[in-house]
């Protein structure tokens, strides 16, 4: 590996904006190390620059400290250039209904909120000095649903995606003096899995008269992780079509 190649943390990288943030940056001959629940699967096709892969569940304490501890061994005590926060959970009820305050368990909302809030946190602390040495960025991948009621995704999903958001400005004060950038993409109906089949309902209310690909999610994330936005910090960039607009 020569000494200026860049290296990529990504966690939820198996499929769907995962899978193409992974696309986009080996692309760019990044180096990359990513998590998931499970191994990889052999549809997701890894390549050279996909040089590790850290199985790992970010929804428990436990398994963010080991990942932690996996991740800074891999790094050897060399710089990390980007960190995304991709990993994340929206659980729906055996019926497929929206689960909203009334009708959920409490339990699931400290396991949404431990993956979708606090499991960012936890890294962004965690890796804070890989980061500075590279004058990194992080970002944060949220949601529409953070920042309206959306009548799919459930009402533990959208707090902790709106507590996400709120999170990445507090983290781009704090890390400035440190040289990182802390950014956000709030992506909307995207195709992917967390998808429900009802969703295209919802095309007539996107400006664009369409759903969105995982690939113009990555296409964003890259660009925040890139000198081409070498003074954005602070930001949440909605990738909707439109769609937050109404």
């Amino acid at each position: 590996m020569t000494a200026d190649r860049r290296t990529l943390l990504l966690t939820g990288a198996s499929r769907g904006i995962g899978h193409a943030t992974v696309r986009r940056f080996s692309e760019a001959g990044w180096r990359i190390i990513t998590s998931s629940r499970d191994e990889v699967p052999p549809e997701c096709g890894r390549d050279a620059n996909w040089t590790d892969h850290v199985t790992a569940d970010l929804a428990d304490i436990g398994g963010v400290e080991g990942f932690l501890a996996a991740v800074k061994e891999l790094l050897a005590g060399s710089a990390l250039h980007a960190l995304v926060n991709n990993a994340g959970v929206s659980p729906k009820s055996p019926m497929r209904e929206r689960l909203g305050c009334l009708n959920s368990d409490l339990a699931g909302w400290h396991e949404v909120f431990q993956l979708n809030f606090f499991t960012p946190l936890m890294l962004a602390r965690g890796f804070a000095g890989e980061l500075a040495r590279a004058k990194g960025t992080i970002v944060n991948v949220t949601s529409i649903a953070g920042h309206a009621v959306h009548p799919f995704a459930g009402s533990a999903y959208s707090t902790s995606k709106a507590a996400l958001s709120a999170l990445t400005r507090e983290l781009a004060v704090e890390f400035a003096p440190l040289g990182v950038r802390v950014n956000a993409v709030a992506p909307g109906e995207i195709e992917t899995q967390m998808l429900s089949p009802e969703t295209d309902q919802l095309i007539p209310r996107i400006p664009l008269g369409r759903l969105g690909m995982p690939a113009d999610v990555a296409s964003t994330i890259f660009y925040l992780c890139t000198e081409a936005s070498s003074y954005v910090t602070g930001t949440e960039i909605f990738v909707t079509g439109g769609q937050h607009l109404f």
